[in-house]
């Protein structure tokens, strides 16, 4: 040990115990746990605060509808930033939601690839070349756009109006050529096995209701629960990550609760008129965030200019080609596609780019919900192995202190003789016991024949750092007793350093601590190697503890 004598060490650890957490009533326990678990945040914290019952029902109330806490205090000048971000917003939404549309109502087998309207049909055999000209051109001036707009932050509006004016001018060009009679479909067309249709223009109006024809009979409902249930992760997953994205651009903190009770609300009742699934996706997101909004109410006007066009404008767009559609569509999968993002994950974390490529491939040549089930799988994956297999470290000594730190990253750490220090960086739980007991004991054998190859004081004491330990079921306290006795037969002791409560109340209740001895139990890897290295120094291991020669 450095830095002074085994006097000064055992005066340092004089009288140093780990008390046992006193005992809770489980109802208590499992209540605390259960918060922690689903609520972490307390978002009901502002509702508990308040006083009276129509206090209190008021802040539930702007819990659950936030907009009742900032529209009392708008403002003109606010509206004005918001009337502005609503208009672009929706230049932006109208074309991308005729996109999406024509793009799900696409047969099955025609999987995402929009590349067959851009080409002007499904086989190379019917490929027009005014399509493929027509669509290279406007998918070339959607990319310039974007990338002006990413140059040059305030001419942000570029990129945004790009959409609404490529439909612009593609109606336009076919209006005036006729080309939809010579290969350019246009979106009043339905494409049949066999022909094209002409239906006329767009049919105008907003969705009926659609309650009454809800399906919950077996075979509908089964597959509604599925789709359901991935589409939602999907779209909880991307709204979330896009608000904390933008939270930290405006420092401030977002409530995952309020984002998914959003979300949640906006979809049931959009599917009350036959919408489909919808989230806060980040293109639109980060122009609504560049054209200044201030509240959400630029969301409202977007709304307003939508509906406005689905009651009066939708015969404009009688001549929209698909290729223009399918264009918008590429553009904004190739922005989709972050390849810097890529390279840094490669560079940080290996596993993480394994799970970025998992679901690009799974995406690619599947679907999305192949995808997410392969990133998934893959994170779980590392998940358990980190779990059934935790990291186990030799700590060393940093010279002048009562400081231990790992031997592999600091170069002056040096080991106590007769003391072998190990950390544990997981939870020890059923999965891992065994491969932890096997562990030790081989970090024990590969320090014995250390130690006897340059004649150093052999390995009498055997301290667990258990800062890492957050918790441990009934599978790792049998361990640590099975592992003491192994010690204790080799002639070794045990000893636990910087338990936790929970740790030390599993350790308690399952007899284990008493087989140990609380003397053995250390708030600090430096008071429990200090402890070991003074009765090494001054009495034989197996004389009396610590505290006793200490005292």
């Amino acid at each position: 040990m450095g830095g002074g004598s085994t006097e000064a060490n055992g005066n340092a650890v004089r009288g140093a115990r780990v008390p046992v957490p006193p005992a809770r009533p489980f109802l208590d326990t499992f209540r605390g746990n259960l918060k922690e678990t689903f609520f972490p945040d307390d978002p009901f914290r502002a509702v508990v605060r308040e006083r009276g019952g129509v206090r209190r029902a008021a802040a539930a109330l702007r819990y659950f509808f936030p907009f009742m806490e900032w529209v009392p205090a708008y403002r003109l000048g606010t509206f004005k930033s918001d009337l502005i971000a609503g208009v672009t917003i929706a230049s932006l939404a109208i074309p991308q939601g005729i996109s999406y549309a024509k793009l799900a109502n696409l047969p099955p087998i025609l999987g995402l690839s929009p590349v067959k309207e851009l080409l002007g049909g499904e086989k190379a055999k019917s490929w027009r070349w005014e399509s493929v000209l027509l669509g290279s051109g406007f998918l070339f001036f959607l990319l310039v756009t974007r990338f002006i707009s990413k140059r040059r932050p305030k001419l942000f509006w570029i990129s945004a109006a790009a959409p609404l004016t490529s439909v612009v001018l593609g109606s336009l060009l076919v209006y005036f050529t006729h080309a939809e009679n010579h290969g350019i479909q246009v979106v009043s067309t339905t494409i049949t096995d066999r022909s094209i249709v002409m239906i006329g223009s767009l049919k105008k109006g907003l969705n009926p209701l659609s309650v009454t024809s809800l399906q919950f009979s077996p075979p509908y409902m089964m597959l509604a629960l599925k789709t359901g249930i991935i589409t939602g992760i999907i779209a909880l997953a991307e709204g979330i990550a896009v608000g904390r994205s933008f939270a930290m651009f405006k420092n401030y903190n977002i409530d995952g609760n309020k984002e998914m009770i959003a979300i949640g609300t906006m979809n049931i009742l959009g599917s009350f008129t036959s919408c489909y699934l919808t989230t806060g996706p980040f293109s639109r997101s980060a122009v609504n965030y560049n054209a200044g909004c201030k509240t959400a109410m630029s969301n409202v006007i977007m709304s307003v200019a939508v509906m406005i066009t689905l009651l009066f404008l939708t015969p404009l767009f009688y001549y929209t080609p698909l290729v223009v559609l399918s264009a918008i569509i590429m553009s904004a999968m190739l922005g989709l596609i972050d390849y810097p993002a890529a390279v840094h994950l490669w560079q940080v974390d290996k596993v993480d780019f394994c799970v970025c490529i998992g679901a690009y491939l799974g995406v690619v040549f599947g679907s999305v919900e192949i995808g997410l089930v392969v990133a998934v799988s893959i994170s779980i994956l590392r998940v358990m192995l980190f779990i059934a297999r935790p990291r186990t470290t030799v700590l060393g000594n940093i010279p002048n202190s009562m400081i231990y730190r790992r031997m592999d990253q600091y170069a002056t750490a040096q080991t106590v003789p007769g003391v072998l220090v190990l950390r544990v960086d997981a939870p020890i739980y059923f999965a891992n016991a065994s491969y932890l007991r096997e562990r030790i004991s081989r970090w024990i054998d590969d320090e014995e024949e250390r130690t006897q190859g340059k004649g150093e004081t052999p390995v009498q004491y055997v301290v667990l750092d258990m800062g890492a330990v957050g918790s441990i079921d009934t599978s790792g306290t049998s361990m640590l007793d099975e592992l003491k006795k192994s010690l204790e037969r080799r002639g070794l002791q045990i000893v636990l350093a910087n338990p936790g409560s929970e740790v030390m109340k599993k350790l308690h209740s399952s007899k284990v601590l008493e087989a140990i001895g609380h003397e053995w139990i250390f708030p600090t890897v430096g008071e429990a190697a200090a402890a070991c290295n003074y009765v090494l120094h001054s009495h034989k291991p197996d004389s009396a503890a610590p505290h006793e020669n200490m005292v």
